[in-house]
């Protein structure tokens, strides 16, 4: 079992140089290119009792914006409302964000403090959206790195043959069904897709 830090990095040769290095305090040209082209980021999150969360959302390219190098700005869009990750930022106020951009295997990974905004200064960054979002999370960055792509690489993510046909699973309200016990939805995949369309 490993148990301490000593054991783990026992396991494990040193990291390279380049990898410790290449993280950033701030967004440079390349980063903001990635985040501008980007329509796709996870947000980690956590709360003060040690419970998790990984969110993932969703837009058109771009759709994160950075009005500069140590700001980031995400719409918030209509969700189920659970509100996970919103009720972490203000439990700690710390998130993690994974970029990714469709046929590209690096990832940009950024760290940094979060705050819920609703002014509207912030949310005018958004007027020219489908929809104006009700509230906006500021994250300022405090660590910035271009991952590698062995993990995308390795999964082959971006290979159209390998992607899975959506019959291969139950409808979500089959599945659902199975897990709460309530009556599944009577929809198919297209009618559900439908369904979602008013809030994408």
């Amino acid at each position: 079992m490993i148990d301490s830090k000593e054991k783990l990095r026992s396991a494990y040769p040193p990291a390279k140089e380049r990898s410790l290095k290449k993280q950033l305090t701030q967004l440079d040209k390349h980063c903001l290119r990635f985040i501008g082209l980007s329509p796709f980021v996870v947000l980690s999150s956590g709360t003060l009792e040690g419970g998790f969360d990984a969110s993932p959302r969703g837009g058109e390219p771009g759709f994160v914006r950075a009005p500069d190098a140590r700001t980031l700005l995400i719409p918030d869009a209509p969700g189920n409302n659970r509100l996970d990750t919103l009720e972490n930022i203000l439990a700690n106020g710390r998130l993690g964000l994974l970029f990714l951009l469709p046929g590209v295997d690096e990832t940009l990974r950024v760290n940094g403090t979060a705050r819920l905004e609703d002014d509207l200064a912030l949310i005018e960054h958004f007027k020219n959206e489908k929809r104006i979002p009700k509230l906006v999370i500021a994250v300022t960055v405090e660590d910035v790195y271009l991952h590698c792509a062995k993990a995308l690489m390795r999964s082959r993510l971006w290979d159209a043959s390998l992607q899975v046909e959506r019959s291969v699973l139950p409808t979500m309200g089959q599945m659902l069904a199975d897990q709460i016990g309530e009556p599944a939805l009577a929809e198919t995949q297209a009618q559900m897709v439908e369904r979602y369309k008013p809030d994408l």
